[in-house]
């Protein structure tokens, strides 16, 4: 069997991508009169807004305020917070993974504060005794130190544990970290194309926990891409 699934935050566990592209588009073009597209915002899910604000200053005379930006887009987030509920099914499967005796854990590139406060929210706490942030490591997803360093934290191996993503950048994390990748894309990143050594699905309802939790299941996934 598998030895512990390790979760991403943002879009993983509560759809916080889908309004931050909605207040992301409102500022910009309210502040910036910049059209934020889908396109260019996925690129950004699961790692830092740096390369989007580098390419937003190449289309202003003077390079944006980041600070203000992130205040303005806070306060926006602030008046909706509290509404985002967690992911269809993703409870259902927490307690089915944690009744198979499966190890728990967080790797975000979010800040601690953000998701504990989530978490505290939910009553989610005592399922996660392993977060680890982005205030853990130098460099945030797509490099995989979030992942190293939970993995360190279980005291397991690379293919022991399951990641389970919602983007791009944070599945390429998991699989150069040496984890099996598990992805449940969000209305933001449903259409994007994944590594082909993860594995895809729709939603929560089709998390198998009997197929997913054990590890001939990723061997032979892997058999088939080499």
């Amino acid at each position: 069997m598998i030895k512990a699934v390790i979760f991403d935050f943002d879009g993983t566990i509560i759809d916080t991508e889908t309004p931050w592209f909605e207040i992301y588009q409102t500022v910009l073009k309210d502040d910036y009169h910049f059209d934020l597209t889908l396109e260019e915002f996925v690129k950004i899910v699961g790692t830092t807004n740096d390369t989007l604000f580098d390419k937003i200053d190449q289309t202003l005379k003077e390079p944006m305020d980041r600070l203000l930006f992130k205040e303005r887009t806070h306060e926006h987030y602030l008046k909706i917070k509290d509404d985002l509920p967690l992911r269809d099914g993703f409870l259902e499967t927490l307690q089915r993974i944690q009744e198979n005796g499966i190890k728990l854990a967080i790797a975000s590139s979010s800040h601690r504060e953000w998701i504990v406060g989530f978490l505290e929210k939910y009553n989610l706490t005592e399922y996660f005794p392993i977060i680890c942030s982005a205030e853990d490591v130098e460099e945030v997803k797509p490099n995989p130190a979030l992942y190293i360093k939970a993995i360190e934290a279980l005291g397991i191996e690379p293919d022991e544990a399951v990641a389970v993503e919602d983007s791009v950048n944070g599945s390429l994390a998991a699989i150069r970290a040496g984890i099996n990748c598990l992805i449940i894309p969000n209305d933001v990143t449903k259409s994007l194309t994944f590594h082909e050594n993860a594995k895809l699905i729709q939603s929560y309802a089709e998390f198998d926990c009997d197929h997913y939790l054990r590890k001939d299941t990723w061997i032979a996934k892997l058999m088939e891409q080499s």
